[in-house]
C-alpha cells in the first residue's frame, strides 16, 4: 500500500511527464480502431515484428478468409502461409486458430467479444487471459483500444522507459508492471500516455541507443546513465 505522500508524489510526476510528452508529441491517435477480435488477431501478429509487416499479414489474412470463422476452420498450412510475412508463422498461425476456437467454445459459437464491454475491467481481462497465449499486454490492448475499457498495456518500450523514468521498481517483471502502473496512473491518462511513451521509446530512448539531449522528459528523469553533452 502506497503512503499518501508517496501516492501524491507519483501523481505529480506522472502528470508532469504526461504533459511534457503531450507538449512534445501532441495528443496521439491510435490507428482506426478495430473490432475486438480483429484487434486480438492483430496483436498476436504484432509480436516480434514491426507494424508494417503486422498490417500486411493481417490484410492478407482478411483477404484470403473474409470471416474469422473461415480462419478458424481453415487448413493450418493456409493460415500459416497467409501470415508468413509477420514472422514466426508456424507459431502464430496455429495460435490464432486456437484462440478463435476457444472464443467460439466459450460464447456458444460467436466470434464477437463486444459483450466484454459490459463486464468489470478485471472480469473482462480475466476472460481474455483465459485464452491460451493471451497475456496481460495483449488483453490490455484489446480492452483499451478496441473496447475503450481502461487498461494500460506494457510492451517492451513501456517497460524500459518507465524503468528509466523511475515510475516502477526496476525489479518488477513486465507482468507485474501492468498491475503496478494501473494502480497508480489515472485511467484517463492510459490512452495518450501509452502511445506517447512508446513513441519516446522508439525515437529517443532506445534499448541500445538513447539521446537524452532530445528527450522531452529528460528534466524529469532520474536515469543514471544519461548521455547529455558535456558542459565543458
Amino acid at each position: 500500500m502506497l503512503r499518501a505522500e508517496d501516492r501524491q508524489d507519483f501523481a505529480q510526476r506522472i502528470t508532469a511527464i504526461r504533459e511534457a510528452l503531450i507538449e512534445a508529441y501532441g495528443q496521439p491517435v491510435w490507428r482506426t480502431p478495430l473490432p475486438p477480435v480483429d484487434e486480438l488477431v492483430s496483436t498476436i501478429l504484432s509480436q516480434n515484428t514491426n507494424d508494417v509487416n503486422r498490417d500486411k499479414a493481417f490484410n492478407t489474412l482478411k483477404a484470403r478468409f473474409p470471416t474469422w470463422e473461415e480462419v478458424m476452420t481453415a487448413d493450418a498450412d493456409e493460415v500459416i502461409d497467409a501470415v508468413r510475412i509477420a514472422g514466426l508463422a508456424n507459431h502464430k498461425g496455429p495460435r490464432l486458430q486456437q484462440a478463435l476456437r476457444e472464443i467460439a467454445e466459450q460464447t456458444g459459437g460467436s466470434l464477437d467479444l463486444a459483450f466484454l464491454r459490459d463486464k468489470p475491467v478485471e472480469e473482462a481481462r480475466g476472460w481474455l487471459m483465459a485464452i491460451k497465449g493471451v497475456g496481460p499486454k495483449t488483453a490490455a490492448i484489446v480492452l483499451l483500444f478496441a473496447m475503450g475499457i481502461p487498461a494500460f498495456p506494457v510492451d517492451t518500450h513501456i517497460y524500459r522507459v518507465t524503468g528509466r523514468l523511475g515510475l516502477r521498481p526496476l525489479e518488477l517483471s513486465r507482468e507485474q508492471t501492468h498491475t503496478y502502473l494501473e494502480e497508480r496512473i489515472p485511467p484517463e491518462y492510459f490512452y495518450d500516455l501509452h502511445l506517447n511513451i512508446i513513441r519516446l521509446g522508439r525515437e529517443v530512448c532506445g534499448a541500445r541507443r538513447w539521446d537524452c539531449a532530445r528527450c522531452p522528459v529528460e528534466h524529469l528523469c532520474p536515469f543514471e546513465n544519461k548521455n547529455l553533452p558535456s558542459e565543458d
